[in-house]
C-alpha cells in the first residue's frame, strides 16, 4: 500500500466515522446498534493484501480511538484493529477472493464483526474495564452482527469500486 492510498483510505474512513457518529449512532436499531464503520473497515481489510490489510487496521483504529462515546483508553482500537488485520493479511490466501463470492464476504464481515467486538470485550477485561452485564454485551454483538449481515451486501459493491479506484498500475500488477 502506498502513502497516497494510506491516506486516501484514511480520509475515507474519517469521511465514514463522522458519518456514523453524526448519524448512525442516532438510529434506534431494534436489538442493538450498528456499526456502519467497523463494517466498511472490515470489508476495506478483507479486500487488501497483506500490508495493506495491517496498515488500515492501525489507521482505522487510531481514527476510532478518537471517538467521543468511547470510554477506552486510547490506542485500544488501534492495538485490536492492527491485530484483525494481521488475522486478515495470514488468512488471506485461504479466504479468496471476495469479489467474485459476494455471499461469503458478507458472512465473513459479520461474523469478523461479532469477533472483532469479542476481543475488544477480552481485553477490556484484562484492562479492568468495567464492561457491564455479560447477557447485555452479546446481545449487543448479536444485534451488530445481524444489522452487518444485513446491511454488508449494500456495502460490497461500493467497497470494491473505491478499492479498483485508488489502486495504482503498480499495485494491480
Amino acid at each position: 500500500m502506498s502513502w497516497t492510498r494510506a491516506g486516501l483510505f484514511a480520509a475515507f474512513l474519517f469521511v465514514v466515522f463522522i458519518l456514523q457518529e453524526a448519524a448512525i449512532s442516532k438510529i434506534n436499531f431494534p436489538i442493538s446498534g450498528f456499526s456502519l464503520y467497523l463494517a466498511v473497515l472490515l470489508g476495506l481489510m478483507s479486500l487488501e493484501d497483506k500490508f495493506g490489510a495491517i496498515v488500515l487496521g492501525f489507521i482505522g483504529g487510531l481514527i476510532l480511538d478518537f471517538s467521543p462515546s468511547s470510554d477506552s483508553p486510547f490506542g485500544k482500537w488501534a492495538l485490536i484493529l492492527t491485530l484483525v488485520g494481521y488475522v486478515f493479511a495470514t488468512n488471506r490466501e485461504s479466504i479468496g477472493d471476495f469479489t467474485e463470492r459476494p455471499g461469503s464476504f458478507v458472512i465473513f464481515i459479520s461474523i469478523g464483526s461479532a469477533l472483532t467486538l469479542l476481543v475488544f470485550l477480552c481485553f477490556g477485561v484484562l484492562l479492568g474495564e468495567n464492561n457491564g452485564a455479560f447477557g447485555t454485551n452479546m446481545l449487543t454483538i448479536f444485534g451488530n452482527s445481524l444489522w452487518t449481515l444485513l446491511f454488508a451486501p449494500i456495502l460490497l459493491p461500493g467497497l470494491v469500486k473505491w478499492r479498483s479506484i485508488t489502486v495504482n498500475a503498480r499495485e494491480r500488477a
